[in-house]
């Protein structure tokens, strides 16, 4: 029942994919297969650090890396292909900056039966299980909705799915790139039930049944806003690294509703056991900005430090 192990096959392998997505048009960021350490430095160097490395048939992100010089390309290519020996890695540009967002969705025969949009609030590079998850998506152009929705129509057809899917997209100055497919449910898809009112998985269970739906495509006008936020245990364990990647790291997560995304995150951060106590500010920057922010908040610290030494002389 459900999709043809040869069309999971093709989804879950990273250059048969990547190659369908070739033939189809549909735009990628630039890859290519590893086939040595010499090729993927070759790679690298041509497109620029940082490259992402993908391995074939993994879950939550295992061995996958971002790698931002030479010395560490080594030491993440061989994790990969130790955790998947028998299928292909690719090494993909990475591209900075850019906003992610997702499709869940449940076809029959190669049909769109649902569909749900949402986005992250974290840049492209955190794992879709550590990253903050609004949906319906707020932030996102018109055009670049139907233009994913276009993308998981064709997508579907090709794989000729029946039952869940999942398709991962990064989006940058309205350039709208795939990173991958997933031919099964996805963790977000309670998640985008709970907040559309439609029960996916009983959707897709019927549609691997053979039973036929009528197309139903969701929009963006509900009456709410949820926001999955994750949970994290660092605090159990000892050496741990708390900077969210693109390997899951997360040990749970929280969703909530809001009349508005501001309301909906507070609620979900909250309930991820935060506090906020005293006199606290949470800024959100871009990568690029953090380093200047820093720069600019320690001379106006040690301008007022200043002030207030001269004011008690």
């Amino acid at each position: 029942m459900g999709t043809s192990p040869l069309k999971i096959d093709m989804a879950e392998d990273r250059q048969k994919f990547s190659a369908m997505l070739g033939r189809l048009g549909i735009d990628q960021p630039t890859w290519t297969e590893v086939t040595s350490l010499s090729a993927a430095k070759k790679f690298a160097k041509k497109v620029g650090y940082p490259v992402l490395i993908r391995p074939s048939y993994v879950l939550s992100g295992g061995a996958m890396s971002v790698v931002r010089t030479e010395p560490e390309m080594e030491h993440y290519l061989t994790a990969a292909t130790k955790l998947s020996p028998n299928h292909p890695t690719v090494i993909s540009q990475f591209v900075q900056n850019a906003k992610e967002l997702e499709i869940d969705g449940v076809a029959l025969n190669g049909h769109l039966v649902i569909y749900a949009i949402s986005e992250h609030i974290e840049n492209a590079g955190v794992h879709s299980g550590d990253a903050t998850v609004v949906y319906p998506a707020q932030r996102l152009y018109l055009e670049t909705v139907r233009r994913a929705k276009l993308i998981a129509k064709q997508v579907a057809k090709n794989l000729d799915i029946t039952g869940p899917f999942n398709i991962q997209f990064i989006a940058k100055d309205n350039d709208l790139k795939v990173i991958e497919c997933n031919v099964r449910a996805s963790r977000s898809f309670p998640f985008v039930s709970k907040v559309s009112g439609y029960n996916f998985i009983q959707i897709a269970t019927e549609a691997m049944l053979g039973q036929e739906h009528p197309e139903i495509y969701l929009t963006l006008s509900l009456d709410h806003v949820g926001v999955k936020t994750p949970q994290f245990s660092y605090n159990r364990m000892k050496g741990a690294d708390p900077v969210a990647g693109v390997e899951m790291a997360s040990t749970g997560e929280v969703a909530c509703f809001g009349s508005e995304i501001e309301t909906a995150f507070y609620r979900s951060w909250l309930a991820t056991e935060q506090r906020i106590g005293g006199k606290r500010v949470l800024i959100s920057l871009a990568d690029e900005q953090k380093y200047k922010f820093i720069e600019e908040a320690s001379t106006c610290y040690k301008r007022l430090d200043g002030l207030r030494h001269a004011w008690h002389a």
